[in-house]
């Protein structure tokens, strides 16, 4: 992390970029959809429109069956049209790039100071600076550097269940079992006492259990087990929008990584991942293949595509504009869940941490592990990239944060 060029990024000098490949799998999509939209709209003319055969054909002896199975022939249709636009795998798209070499992941710093299971972190824009929660019920900002600690904040409850650093780096976010997300601005002073300048931003009607600030400081997305998202004003804390949608706890989200963009997906108990639109507050893709709860989500670097982690020991990749899942990342021995992922600044790798105490590094576009790493005593229970993609930071049930990146760099 401190020495030499990116650890993490190295792909991006042997390989074609993962984006092109991906984007040629959606090409080849593209072309059939535009066969299956011209049949469509020339169905349309002559057809009338499901709304209004359903309309037409409602007569009072119609049971609530009859509707549910025209619903059912409805959804069977539609999946058979997404169907035809399956034409070609990942895997198959990527068979003549270069596959990527053994490599190894070593530990470089140890951060202690949590007493209990860490149970979140957040990486600052400025590259060395952490902020991570536990279930000790504290909040410590680290020097990723030096591992000296910065500011440490005791919260009033305990499960400090998601924290996240604001994009100018003035300032954390954080809550858990207490309901509420709490911004603290932070200052040069260390001795300052930051819980007196601790504003209270979001109430929800659950436990906190993500959030993230938007592209500035000004507003913030949060996730809770009452089975909602919400965007808030962090200066007012009125709630800007809210999304409804999921049907059960929403575990986790993660906001699209264009400057402009306005989606973020978030996964749950419900094993759904849904995409949302932050201005009108509607789900426009949802997602539901995962076997068990969706424990993390993570948009790919070009803001087309995103991976996901189950408890069904598994995680997943989904393209957004081919509107289906493209690739799976499992082995047979594998068998505890996927708690935490991230991908590498290039896409090329998806990290992965699990319950098992490992880390699984993915080749994203061959399917294939390419690297694990050992060293944590417990399950690890998050895992952030750096923002220059020179290493990650895991942390863990075992109380501490590893900083790692590539063995020899």
């Amino acid at each position: 992390m401190l020495r030499g060029s990116s650890a993490v990024a190295i792909d991006n000098e042997r390989n074609k970029h993962p984006s092109d490949v991906i984007a040629a799998a959606s090409a080849a999509r593209a072309r059939r959809s535009g066969r299956v939209g011209l049949a469509t709209a020339s169905r349309s003319t002559s057809d009338p429109h499901p709304a209004e055969m359903a309309t037409h054909e409602l007569h009072p002896n119609d049971t609530l069956t009859t509707l549910k199975m025209e619903s059912e022939n409805l959804k069977a249709k539609l999946e058979e049209e997404r169907a035809k636009l399956h034409d070609v795998e990942l895997h198959q798209v990527a068979e003549k790039i270069e596959a990527l070499g053994q490599f190894v992941m070593k530990t470089r710093r140890t951060l202690k100071g949590h007493g209990n299971k860490v149970l979140c972190m957040d990486w600052c824009k400025d590259k060395r600076r952490i902020v991570s929660s536990s279930q000790d019920g504290k909040v410590i900002v680290w020097d990723a550097f030096t591992t000296n600690k910065e500011h440490a904040v005791t919260m009033p409850c305990t499960w400090v269940m998601a924290c996240a650093y604001a994009p100018s780096g003035c300032a954390v976010a954080c809550g858990g079992l207490d309901n509420k997300c709490s911004v603290y601005p932070l200052s040069l002073d260390k001795n300052e006492n930051l819980a007196a300048k601790k504003k209270s931003v979001a109430m929800h009607t659950n436990y906190l259990s993500a959030c993230s600030f938007t592209n500035s400081d000004m507003q913030i997305l949060t996730s809770s087990g009452d089975g909602t998202c919400a965007l808030w004003d962090v200066e007012s804390g009125q709630l800007l929008q809210s999304f409804h949608g999921h049907g059960a706890d929403v575990l986790c989200l993660d906001l699209a990584p264009s400057e402009t963009g306005n989606t973020f997906v978030s996964g749950g108990c419900d094993k759904k991942a849904n995409v949302w639109d932050m201005r009108s507050g509607q789900c426009i893709q949802s997602f539901e293949t995962h076997e068990s709860d969706i424990n993390s989500v993570r948009y790919y670097p070009s803001g087309d595509a995103f991976a996901s982690g189950s408890d069904d020991a598994t995680c997943r990749l989904y393209d957004l504009r081919a509107d289906r899942e493209v690739a799976i990342y499992s082995k047979e021995s594998i068998i505890f869940g996927a708690s935490s992922v991230d991908f590498s600044l290039s896409g090329r790798l998806l990290f992965g941490g699990y319950n098992d105490y490992t880390i699984n590094v993915w080749d994203v576009l061959k399917g294939n592990r390419v690297s694990i790493l050992f060293g944590h005593e417990n399950r690890v229970s998050t895992l952030r990239v750096s923002p220059d993609g020179t290493a990650f930071c895991s942390g863990s049930w075992d109380h501490t944060l590893r900083v790692s990146e590539e063995e020899g760099i």
